[in-house]
């Protein structure tokens, strides 16, 4: 592999509450994904978070979630109608797609945030909702996934283009999923260790288990999140190594078919 993108979470501040140093990260990376104000983010974040990536040649996508402010979108919440999650998420990719429209730049992908993502690579029923979601606002836009999870099945399904993920800064289980945030560990936050861990993950197309166990996996896109404090020296760190391994970072969103 010669060319990877670097992604991250962002434009989730809301009001005068700040969330990680968007401008920063911005400058490092090649695609954001943008809140849309129901687990962060409000208008005004997302103009700004939208000019800035364009102004720096970063690509931008939704990441929609559950309605959860007070939680930031990580609590679990049972019970919901897949159709209306449909409609939610329908909701939330079409609110940056205005606001991505009045600045200028454009909607590439879509990508899940927190609980809704955790339970969607497990729930076919929430799966078939984004992915449906992602289709009937556009059927070009492409769907971010985790590899080898209902979610992606579900873009399988209804032909969408997909690109898959990998995270820098969080550990997985022997199934491929995420460990759990409660765990000890399960957030990585030396930078020279994500690094080396990323640099091994392009390099072999695995992920290794906190087991030890080799995970085969496709790479298109690395994760680092945005929220985590150490996010900047360790995004400036990832991108650094990739390149000095003769890895080219460059947005999916211009490379994928």
């Amino acid at each position: 592999m010669t060319t990877v993108d670097l992604n991250s979470d962002m434009g989730e501040s809301f009001g005068v509450y700040k969330m990680g140093d968007d401008a920063a990260m911005l400058k490092i990376v090649s695609t954001a994904n943008v809140a849309c104000g129901f687990h962060a983010g409000d208008p005004l974040i997302m103009y700004e978070t939208v000019a800035t990536a364009k102004a720096n040649g970063v690509a931008i996508g939704a990441h929609p979630s559950f309605r959860d402010l007070w939680g930031f979108g990580r609590r679990p919440i049972h019970g919901e109608r897949p159709d209306d999650v449909m409609k939610e998420v329908i909701y939330q990719i079409g609110a940056l797609q205005g606001i991505a429209s009045a600045a200028g730049h454009r909607v590439t992908h879509v990508k899940t945030h927190g609980s809704l993502g955790n339970l969607a690579e497990g729930d076919e029923g929430l799966a078939m909702a984004v992915a449906r979601a992602t289709k009937a606002v556009d059927a070009g836009l492409i769907l971010m996934v985790t590899p080898g999870n209902q979610l992606e099945r579900a873009g399988e399904r209804l032909g969408l283009r997909m690109v898959r993920e990998v995270y820098a800064d969080r550990t997985y289980d022997d199934n491929g999923y995420l460990t759990s945030r409660k765990l000890p560990g399960a957030v990585i936050h030396d930078a020279k260790a994500a690094t080396a861990r990323v640099i091994q993950m392009v390099q072999t197309r695995t992920i290794t288990a906190v087991s030890g166990k080799k995970l085969l996996v496709n790479i298109d896109t690395i994760c680092v999140h945005g929220d985590n404090p150490a996010a900047v020296d360790m995004a400036r760190a990832i991108r650094a190594g990739l390149e000095a391994a003769g890895v080219t970072v460059s947005p999916f969103a211009q490379t994928i078919n």
